[in-house]
């Protein structure tokens, strides 16, 4: 079991008449005194929002970065990889429901960690490149992911979240100082499908994907497409169309197949729907893969073509034309892969 350090007070909030309100997130919640907010982790705690999940690690592992997915951030390399608990969406279809729908410590398995000790173990695992915040959304574990962030970039490493997007810009400007690499889960161009599915609003994630943009930060874009829900071909399109416009055409967008999890029992996503988008997202964008599959997803040079990295599954093979990110062909460059940082 999970036995947490104790809350962590936020700065991110508002005192209106009895309540306190949490302004981390775009729900705004309003929380009376002993209350929780819709994440189900940030409450009203003696008259200050806090966090009561500051130190709480339910899953801790070392994983292959395009396991995030990242496929142009130090593609083949490894990251730790650390979760916490709780969520400020409640997808009905959320895959790692067990640590983001049921915020109860004691019912989840997990340790105690402090900022320090995740530093200190990302500096000793070897062939490590950083810390990616993932499993949960870490939005939610907002104080504890920048105070490890800190220090990790204080290391030369990297840090990645991978998150819903939603997030109020204030907090996420913040956050973006240390943040090297970020994927976004667009789940649907659609705001019926976010208010019936996940009980948030499309906009203020499309906001968040366009700040990270503005910021010049590495981004990847993944879409889980569920049968019947956002498969629309033209609603695919458009936000294909956007991406490209918004945020550019080299932006790299992970069309991913949906297996029934949590309180969803749709059927899973077909390969040909999968294959039938993806050659929509092709005509706008330069980079895309089509995500829980077995099949190769070998990236190219958007300039001249050349094969720079084959992969299959998480197994990567750096091609001989891909050399510190550019492809020796033509010079283009496509991607992070430097040294690490001193």
């Amino acid at each position: 079991m999970i036995y947490c350090m104790g809350v962590v007070a936020s700065k991110y909030s508002n005192k209106v008449n009895r309540k306190i309100q949490c302004t981390l997130c775009p729900h705004m919640c309003l929380i009376h005194e002993g209350n929780m907010g819709k994440c189900g982790v940030r409450g009203n705690l003696g008259g200050k929002i806090a966090a009561k999940n500051y130190g709480c690690v339910s899953g801790l592992a070392v994983d292959p970065i395009e396991k995030k997915p990242l496929y142009h951030f130090f593609p083949g390399q490894k990251i730790l990889s650390i979760g916490s608990l709780g969520c400020n969406l409640k997808c009905n279809f959320c895959q790692n429901w067990q640590i983001s729908q049921n915020c109860e410590i004691n019912n989840v398995s997990g340790i105690e960690m402090t900022p320090e000790e995740i530093a200190d173990k990302a500096k000793n695992t070897k062939n490590n490149i950083g810390v990616a915040y993932t499993y949960n959304e870490p939005t939610v574990w907002f104080e504890f992911m920048l105070d490890t962030a800190k220090k990790i970039k204080h290391l030369g490493l990297y840090n990645v979240m991978v998150s819903n997007g939603y997030i109020n810009k204030e907090p996420l400007i913040e956050l973006i100082e240390y943040i090297d690499a970020f994927n976004i889960d667009l789940k649907a161009f659609s705001d019926s499908f976010y208010k019936e599915m996940a009980k948030g609003d499309l906009r203020y994630v499309l906001n968040t994907i366009k700040t990270i943009r503005s910021y010049n930060k590495h981004i990847e874009i993944t879409n889980l497409v569920i049968p019947g829900k956002n498969d629309n071909v033209d609603q695919f399109s458009q936000m294909v169309e956007w991406i490209a416009t918004e945020i550019g055409e080299e932006t790299v967008l992970h069309i991913s197949r949906y297996f029934p999890r949590y309180k969803q029992v749709i059927s899973p996503t077909g390969n040909q729907k999968l294959e039938e988008l993806r050659q929509i997202a092709q005509r706008v964008l330069k980079h895309v893969y089509i995500g829980n599959v077995d099949e190769m997803n070998n990236t190219l040079c958007s300039n001249c073509g050349a094969s720079l990295i084959r992969r299959s599954a998480y197994s990567v093979n750096l091609l001989s034309d891909f050399d510190n990110g550019l492809c020796v062909k033509c010079g283009n460059k496509l991607m992070e892969y430097a040294a690490l940082r001193q």
